[in-house]
């Protein structure tokens, strides 16, 4: 498609590595789960950038269950974490 679209990738794949750095960084465990979720935010937006890309409707549906599954994550997290606090 475009160069442009390339760049917003390389700029989604940068922000992942610095996610990871604080997953292996963080203080406490809601830091890494925040990263975590950047995680799943990028790979969202990466798999919809190339499903338009490469004309491959297919990756709509893979990108529908990422953010299925990260918003799942969240709440098993925040579930596991009240449980702890009480």
């Amino acid at each position: 498609m475009t160069p442009f679209l390339g760049v917003i990738i390389a700029v989604l794949l940068a922000t992942i590595l610095a996610g990871l750095v604080q997953v292996l960084r963080g203080p406490r465990p809601a830091d890494r789960m925040l990263a975590a979720q950047l995680f799943g935010t990028a790979a969202v937006a990466i798999l919809l950038i190339l499903s338009r890309m490469m004309a491959m409707p297919a990756l709509l549906d893979v990108a529908m269950v990422f953010a299925f599954l990260a918003a799942v994550t969240l709440v098993a997290f925040v579930v596991l974490a009240g449980r702890r606090l009480s």
